[in-house]
């Protein structure tokens, strides 16, 4: 059940506010604070999902709440509550890093839709922030040839900076690797990454995955939805298998980047957004635009630096350091002794065709660790990574 804290000093506007909730709502939980100061006391002591604060406020008002919150727990959403003359200090409060703002008296469907986004987003941000506790072990690049250092040394230019990035190569090779080492190393790695596989979503679907919708905008659209470049705004998207976009969600996304602003589906109302856009794919685009399935617009606005990453044949001398880190990485999930590979075993992995790259070299060390003996040999290459 989502918690709300109404931080407002007026009694009467509070009764509003959460009639208003709690009625048209049943399943949110309602707390309020007289004041600033005690809905800091709060905040430090409880777990909200949304804080609705009031500009105005004897002892502390809504700016100090705000920058407070930011300090002590920033990942909960704030909406701003702010009356006839404070507009200007309202939409200042969003630059410093507020959902949103509300006017009083306040407006029923205004309301609930900025508690239903501000809510989305919350939910968002979580997810997101349990994704990035496991990036350090999960996204590691691993490797010393040639070919990684070479993409190792274009990540320390490029992720410090906004350009945008198109990641190419076959599929297995770690392309979503890569784009998380820029989003961590940049400036924006406080912020969200938020990842879309373009090729799994249908395509009449992916412009409301990407940018939302509104209620009403198709048979089940049954409330307001944020999308994910509103989800990502102050971090990054990351558009996996973006060759196999829909042409009409292409162009919605060539806006964005044009413009920085997206409408929801069902919309005209504008959002901005403030996104840096990482792209990848196994396609070859310029053939693709060639057969008119990918915009060559688009294509110039995503491919300002361009990563190719080779596979796993390509990078062969990687092997052995590959297996140790997926052997140890698998010893670790499956609750089994940690493994070794003898010389032998890991000269013969090196011998095979990887077409699978990366991730079928995954696969087999893990079925090595489950099938082989403590010290996997040559031989237990032979019986149990059969190509």
């Amino acid at each position: 059940m989502p918690k709300i804290l109404l931080i407002e000093d007026e009694a009467a506007i509070r009764r509003v506010l959460i009639k208003i909730l709690t009625e048209e709502n049943s399943s949110y939980e309602v707390e309020e604070a007289a004041d600033g100061l005690e809905g800091i006391e709060k905040i430090k002591d409880q777990e909200y999902d949304l804080i609705l604060c009031d500009i105005k406020m004897p002892k502390m008002d809504g700016v100090e709440v705000l920058e407070a919150v930011k300090k002590i727990k920033p990942e909960i959403p704030i909406v701003m509550i702010s009356g006839h003359g404070d507009l200007d200090t309202a939409v200042n409060t969003m630059r410093m890093g507020a959902f949103d703002y509300i006017s009083k008296p306040p407006d029923l469907n205004r309301l609930l839709n900025t508690v239903r986004n501000a809510l989305d987003r919350k939910e968002l941000m979580v997810e997101n922030t349990r994704l990035k506790k496991k990036v350090g072990k999960n996204f590691e690049m691993i490797g010393e040839s040639e070919a990684i250092t070479k993409i190792k040394d274009i990540i320390e230019k490029v992720a410090p900076t906004d350009a945008r990035v198109l990641i190419t190569g076959p599929n297995g090779t770690g392309k979503e690797l890569v784009a998380h080492w820029l989003h961590q190393k940049s400036d924006r790695s406080a912020g969200p990454m938020i990842e879309v596989n373009c090729a799994a979503i249908p395509s009449e679907l992916i412009e409301s995955e990407l940018f939302g919708h509104v209620k009403g905008a198709f048979t089940s659209a049954n409330k307001d939805r944020a999308g994910k470049f509103e989800a990502a705004n102050g971090g990054t998207i990351f558009l996996d298998e973006v060759g196999d976009m829909s042409l009409s969600a292409q162009a919605k996304v060539l806006r964005a980047l044009q413009e920085s602003k997206i409408s929801r589906v069902g919309s005209d109302k504008d959002i901005k957004v403030n996104v840096r856009v990482i792209a990848a794919t196994n396609k070859d685009l310029k053939k693709e635009i060639e057969e008119n399935k990918f915009r060559e617009d688009l294509y110039h606005r995503l491919a300002v630096i361009l990563i190719q990453v080779p596979g796993l044949n390509e990078r062969k001398e990687d092997i052995p350091l590959l297996v140790n880190f997926f052997a140890d990485k698998i010893s670790e999930e499956q609750g089994v002794p940690k493994k070794t590979f003898t010389e032998g075993a890991l000269n013969l992995l090196k011998e095979y065709n990887w077409t699978g790259n990366i991730r079928e070299l995954r696969n087999v060390v893990e079925r090595l660790i489950i099938l082989g003996g403590q010290e996997v040999s040559e031989e237990d290459v032979r019986l149990f990574a059969s190509k």
